[in-house]
């Protein structure tokens, strides 16, 4: 018997991703400056107003331009003029302590300033990156239709939208049971011609992504909802405020699974709830690629003054996993590790199409534990 499990994706011009790829924009270019950098950045976006809080402490930390990678981060997901607001108009506001790091405070970033619980998963399935299939449907979906303003300029598309997918799975098989995406067009457009590309496009890469994962049906669902609730013109920040932090479940693995903690864009990877999420995924995927289960759900617990996570357990489908504390032996756990060796160059495209979305970031790679 077959169930079916949902999940949904953003573009970029989204409000709360425009939030996520600011703050992580300015913990790639506090990094940049000091690799011990501390960053923990929050925004919040509403029409043409930008606002920045938290605390960044790295060399020349007060140098930093917030407004110019605030107005980077409109302009890249779209926003370039014809769609408001342009990057010109944003009112930046910021609260942010800026000053270098305190004495000797690079060496504590080793230890954890916070508590926390970190929940990684994975499963056997090489072909989605080890993610739900519903999860991975839905961001190779998500980025297929966000290529249509490029693809089909005609369609007059903006750079807010959303993807929401319904997955009818069974025993090695899937298929989309159900689709509906909301894609910010402007209002004299053919939304006619919106029904009918949107359809190709899914077509062609549910075909695609049939090739590459086998027992995925390429079979569309007879319904196909798209801009359901009427004209989507105004969107992005002008439709709507927006947040860091507030796109967790989609940066992770779908509302599948549990993610515990907090946020992880705006943060260095020496906070223990980014960090500890990144090891407990480096700890579930090393577990089913040695074959010990077909999916695994790695628990980490972080308390303040920790130099490593503790393991909490790795639960399978079959119980318990028993080697659960060797194998966590096997791995490097410390904040020493994911701050030194994790943070990637792109933190902006990473905030944007999730933590798990490329084969070559550093937690995904398995070669060095």
């Amino acid at each position: 018997m077959s169930k079916c499990q949902s999940a949904e994706f953003v573009f970029p011009g989204h409000p709360d991703k425009l939030c996520d790829a600011i703050a992580d924009a300015l913990v790639a270019e506090a990094r940049r400056r000091e690799r011990r950098a501390l960053a923990g950045v929050e925004v919040a976006v509403h029409r043409s107003r930008v606002f920045v809080t938290g605390r960044i402490a790295c060399k020349g930390a007060e140098g930093i331009d917030v407004a110019a990678i605030a107005r980077e981060a409109f302009r890249s997901a779209g926003y370039d003029g014809d769609w408001q607001p342009a990057p010109e108009a944003l009112r930046i506001e910021t609260d942010l302590c800026l000053g270098p790091l305190e004495e000797g405070e690079a060496e504590f970033r080793e230890l954890a300033d916070d508590q926390a619980i970190c929940i990684g998963y994975a499963n056997d399935l090489p072909q989605t990156g080890h993610l739900p299939v519903e999860h991975w449907l839905a961001g190779r979906l998500a980025r297929r239709l966000h290529a249509l303003r490029r693809e089909a300029p005609a369609l007059a598309l903006g750079p807010d939208g959303k993807v929401l997918v319904s997955v009818a799975e069974g025993e090695g098989a899937w298929s989309l049971a159900a689709f509906s995406c909301s894609l910010q067009q402007r209002a004299e457009a053919d939304e006619v011609a919106l029904h009918r590309v949107v359809r190709q496009a899914l077509a062609q890469e549910m075909a695609q992504l049939a090739r590459e994962l086998p027992g995925l049906s390429a079979e569309l669902p007879d319904q196909i909802a798209v801009n359901g609730a009427g004209a989507f013109e105004v969107g992005g920040t002008e439709g709507d405020n927006g947040l860091s932090g507030k796109k967790l479940v989609m940066d992770a693995y779908g509302p599948r699974v549990p993610i515990g903690g907090g946020a992880w864009s705006g943060k260095d990877f020496f906070k223990a709830d980014r960090a500890g999420g990144l090891h407990a995924r480096r700890l579930a995927k090393l577990a089913v690629r040695l074959g010990l289960a077909r999916e695994a759900k790695a628990t980490l617990l972080w308390m303040p003054g920790d130099r490593e996570a503790r393991l909490v357990g790795i639960d399978t489908p079959d119980g318990p996993l028993a080697a659960a504390a060797e194998l966590a032996g096997c791995v490097d756990l410390s904040l020493a590790h994911s701050g030194e060796r994790f943070a990637p160059g792109d933190l902006l495209e990473l905030a944007r199409w999730g933590h798990f979305s490329r084969a070559d970031l550093p937690w995904e790679r398995q070669g060095r534990l």
